[in-house]
Parts: C-alpha cells; structure tokens; sequence
C-alpha cells in the first residue's frame, strides 16, 4: 500500500536582489568555491557560463555538496547537439533528438539531491536520453546503471560517457518499466520521463530506505514531480517536490493493459 502525503516541498528561494548578493557567500560555505582560485584564468570557454548556471541554482535553494560539486564538473554542452550547444548553460530543457529532451539544470539538480547521493550509492536511471543525469549522477558519487528505450540515444549516450570519463556507468537499452532485476535493489531509482503511475517493478527494486523520484502524470499536462520512499519494512510513502513537465514513459505496454482502471497511484 502506497501512503500518501500531500505536502508540497518549498523551493528555498532568495529574491534576485539578495540572491545574488548571497550565492559567493553561500558557495563558499558550502565548500565548492575555492577563494584562492575563483578568479584564476581557465582555458576553458564553457567555465563561467557553468559556474554562473551553478551560483544561480545555489541562489534559488540548492544545498547539496555533492550535487553542487556535480553540477559544477559536468560539461552540459557535451550532452546537446551543436546547434544548441550556445543554450546548454541556460536553465531551460533543450532538443536532443529522437523527439526527447534533455531535463533543464535545476530540475536535475533537485532530482539529484533528493536521492541524497553519496559516494557508492547504488542508483538506477530510467531514461538515459543523451546521458546527462547519469553523468551528474556518477560525478556526484553514485554507482549508476541506467536504461534507454531508444537504441540509438543508448549507444551515443554510452559512446559519450565512456569520452568523457564516465565509463563506470552501465547503459542497457531496454524497457524501464522492468527496470534492472538482475541488480537489484537499487538505493536510488531516477525516473526522467513521466509515467501516468509509478511502475511496481522499480518500487519492487527499491531497496529498503531507498528513495525513488519519478515525475507521475499524463502527457503534455502538469505532473508531480514525487518522491517515493521506502522504509526499513517496505513500507513506501511519497510527497510531492514540484509541478514538472516530462516527455512520456514509453514502453510497459503490459504492465499498463494489467492495471486495473487506468488507477494511477
């Protein structure tokens, strides 16, 4: 049974004036900002943009080390095509092809600081589309296995990992609405598509006090953005972060035909 709490988490956010003002301040509290080299020449064009995109998630809320950190190292303009490489550091979702999308920077953010990542958390991702989550992901810590329905998102998003540095992350093609049974249980399952329910393999693969944050509802209108967790006797409760707005869940053609009513849980 899956208990339900309706309670909204509240996005911690300064007003623009004082965010700005507060975010070298507050990256530096936080330990991602070294004073004796933030004004040191970088070779690398994509640097301040990326830094200027992290000091404005730190300014809208997020506190998250590992995340930061993450945020910071991951080249986005890597995971875009070129044409839209100019936009990769603006916080907005950007065509990668195959009709799919990759998420905008602050909805990864929240997503990755909600499964609380640490070095060596075990963590499943349905929906690799160009592989940024799960390079986040990586840089943050995590063991990452994650699933692509489309074959040829799956093999450029494995061929690019493995270029940059992220060969740890296993990449299948396959369905995510089976999940990875063989792995199984996950810490942390990351859904980056919207289902119009969760689906009961990834909640059966959620270790205990493990957490699972899917964005559930139907295409092309307003969905939650929840986190499901898991305690110690399997007992699952989830909240709601935030309204998003996903690509749909392809795939589980069965499990869908199977649920009785359309329910969405």
């Amino acid at each position: 049974m899956h208990h339900r709490r309706r309670r909204e988490f509240v996005a911690r956010q300064a007003p623009r004036s004082l965010g700005a003002a507060l975010t070298a301040a507050a990256l530096f509290a936080l330990g991602v900002v070294d004073a004796g080299c933030a004004a040191a020449p970088d070779a690398d064009p994509w640097r301040g943009p990326r830094e200027a995109l992290v000091n404005d998630l730190v300014a809208r809320g997020l506190r998250d080390r590992a995340t930061i950190l993450a945020m910071r190292q991951v080249p986005r303009h890597e995971f875009v095509p070129p044409e839209v490489a100019p936009y990769a550091y603006e916080d907005r979702a950007l065509p990668i092809g195959q009709r799919q999308t990759i998420s905008q920077p602050w909805i990864v953010a929240v997503m990755t600081e909600a499964i609380r990542p640490r070095s060596g958390l075990r963590v499943l991702e349905i929906g690799t589309g160009s592989g940024y989550q799960a390079a986040v992901l990586a840089a943050a810590g995590c063991e990452v296995r994650t699933i692509e329905l489309l074959p040829e998102l799956a093999d450029s998003a494995r061929a690019r990992l493995a270029r940059l540095g992220y060969a740890s992350v296993e990449v299948r093609q396959g369905d995510g609405w089976k999940g990875w049974p063989e792995a199984a249980p996950f810490e942390a399952i990351v859904v980056t598509a919207a289902p119009d329910r969760v689906p009961e393999a990834l909640l059966e693969q959620l270790a205990p006090g493990g957490r699972l944050v899917v964005p559930i509802g139907p295409e092309g209108g307003v969905q939650q953005l929840r986190l499901y967790a898991k305690d110690a006797r399997g007992r699952v409760d989830w909240t709601v972060i935030t309204e998003v707005l996903f690509v749909p869940m392809r795939g589980g053609s069965e499990e869908r035909r199977a649920a009785p009513g359309g329910e969405r849980l």
